[in-house]
């Protein structure tokens, strides 16, 4: 299973300590763990040690973090939530969609699957309102694991004792697998008989016949895309700019170099495409000049000067033009480590270029470029915030397109629906 981003939430009960466990076993298995306690959780287990068994720092202030939207932003980004243990008092307030702590905000942002292991004395467990609470979250869709029959606090005894970490950790991931092999079922064929148009990679601008002005993209998310339009069914053309790779299988894979060859293999394949999504990563400027031989180093300790002239924008070029029958998807890669200025900059971009969807990634020197894994930001009309994406570069090229396929729809829906006739 490929790497998850998920949270742990940790409520205020004597069983937290056996949280530690599943926080443990999560993050051995490779997976990135977020523990969100409430204040109740924390009298029982401390900080430092969530925090030095999850690797990540520990927030429980709905108050803190504000300019990154902590409060919704932990939720989007988790791929799952386990709840471990869960009161009866965190179980009613799960049921009721209660959000007066950072974890219930958590909860309620995110789409991401839930698992909870129920932990409380017998007669709280077997309490109508905890039994009806129980059955609400259930007909959501929260899977819930335990609670075993075994010595609770004191010399209590009975159903109620949080199942161990190993039986929580197993049934959280394989509620992962399933829920991926369902969506899997539901993408099948959602893309049959659309004509997306990809691009991919860096471009290369020329000094002379060994150098050139580039970039780090390695096209990864690009081809990503273009393999999991294919996997849904549709007629895919990729304009491939300097990939290093195998051609993706069952692609229209169109080759080239500089910005103007992208521009112009772009411009030609759009005519007729239901979708253009413009992933690769363009070079702003290239030589005014070419030189036909390669540049030498002058013999003294002189720099060089090159002068440069902006290339077009693709984007904007495409998005500029009546496009009523293409849906447009640019992509922005940027440095901006706020997140709440980084989505504003997506925001003026999509204005900017005319694009119907802006993907935001953030990229650096150890992110974005080159690295197996993604974190998105997708902007629709408007400045809306659609979606939020992390994991594989193939994940988060389905979730790019499970937008897509939502647009699409809306759009024939609009266009198919009967227009109110007006009195002459």
């Amino acid at each position: 299973m490929s790497p998850l981003n998920i949270v742990v939430g940790i409520t205020g009960g004597i069983a937290a300590y056996k949280a530690v466990g599943v926080v443990r076993a999560l993050v051995l298995a490779g997976h990135d763990v977020h523990v969100v306690p409430t204040e109740g959780a924390l009298r029982f287990v401390g900080r430092p040690t969530l925090e030095a068994i999850s690797r990540n720092p520990v927030h429980t202030d709905l108050y803190e973090g504000v300019a990154e939207v902590r409060h919704v932003a932990i939720g989007q980004a988790a791929d799952l939530i386990v709840i471990a243990p869960a009161t009866a008092n965190s179980i009613a307030k799960l049921a009721t969609g209660l959000a007066d702590d950072l974890l219930g905000n958590t909860v309620l942002a995110s789409e991401a699957p839930v698992v909870i292991a129920p932990a409380m004395h017998t007669e709280m467990w077997r309490h109508p309102a905890t039994r009806a609470n129980i059955a609400t979250l259930r007909s959501r869709g929260v899977t819930v694991v335990g609670p075993a029959v075994g010595q609770l606090t004191g010399s209590d005894s009975g159903p109620g004792r949080m199942a161990e970490p190993d039986v929580i950790v197993a049934a959280a991931l394989e509620r992962v697998a399933a829920s991926a092999s369902a969506a899997a079922q539901h993408r099948t064929g959602d893309l049959s008989g659309r004509r997306i148009v990809v691009s991919a990679g860096g471009t290369r601008e020329p000094l002379d016949p060994v150098r050139f002005l580039g970039n780090r993209s390695s096209g990864k998310q690009g081809i990503a895309i273009a393999e999991a339009a294919r996997s849904r069914g549709a007629e895919v053309t990729l304009i491939a700019a300097n990939l290093e790779v195998a051609d993706p299988e069952g692609c229209d894979v169109r080759r080239v170099s500089t910005a103007l060859e992208l521009r112009d293999a772009v411009v030609a394949a759009a005519q007729g495409a239901d979708v253009v999504v413009m992933a690769a990563a363009v070079a702003d400027y290239r030589p005014v000049t070419v030189s036909d031989a390669k540049i030498k180093k002058d013999a003294g300790d002189g720099g060089l000067t090159l002068e440069l002239v902006r290339n077009p924008d693709i984007l904007a070029g495409l998005g500029s033009e009546p496009h009523s029958g293409t849906l447009l998807v640019g992509f922005a890669a940027e440095t901006e480590s706020d997140d709440e200025h980084l989505v504003e900059l997506g925001r003026a971009k999509r204005e900017a270029k005319g694009a119907d969807l802006l993907v935001v990634n953030r990229v650096g020197w150890n992110e974005g470029f080159a690295s197996d894994e993604n974190a998105v930001v997708v902007i629709g009309a408007g400045g809306d915030v659609v979606t939020r994406a992390h994991g594989t570069k193939l994940s988060v090229a389905h979730d790019i397109l499970d937008v897509v396929v939502s647009e699409l729809t809306t759009t024939a829906r609009a266009a198919t629906t009967p227009k109110e006739s007006k009195p002459i």
